[in-house]
């Protein structure tokens, strides 16, 4: 039986492909089980948590503040500040609130891959969000 032709993945390249802020794109897979995804980032995303999964995030380009402290609610748990190369994951049922903070160059812009089970919404127990939840584009088809 002939296997399938793995293919390779341009990081950069497929970054060039996202248009729009929040509306995380598929650039590999494993096991059919998990996706890889990068995101462009600009501003505050909103308060959500995924109940049944972890979130990983690892920064390409600016730096994020991932908000684990809630307004109004005494989590108990820091904020945290992410550079570049940094990596971090979000545990299942954490409230958290990615947002940017500005550059050096006063971007106000990161670049983030994700790593989350296969067809988990970026908004997660908040489900539909007008103009945050998005559509998960597929850059292997591209």
């Amino acid at each position: 039986m002939a296997s399938k032709q793995p293919t390779k993945q341009s990081v950069p390249l497929s970054i060039g492909k996202i248009d729009s802020y929040w509306s995380p794109k598929i650039i590999a897979s494993l096991n059919d089980a998990y996706e890889i995804k990068i995101s462009k980032f600009s501003g505050e995303f909103i308060w959500h948590s995924h109940p049944d999964t972890d979130e990983l995030f690892y920064i390409i380009k600016g730096k994020v503040l991932i908000r684990l402290n809630e307004p109004g609610q005494n989590s108990g748990l820091e904020d945290v500040y992410l550079d570049e190369g940094d990596i971090f994951v979000v545990p299942k049922g954490v409230m958290h609130c990615p947002a940017v903070v500005d550059n050096d160059d006063g971007t106000g812009e990161a670049v983030v891959m994700l790593m989350e089970p296969t067809g988990v919404v970026n908004t997660g127990n908040r489900g539909f969000v007008q103009g945050r939840t998005n559509e998960v584009g597929d850059l292997r088809l591209t």
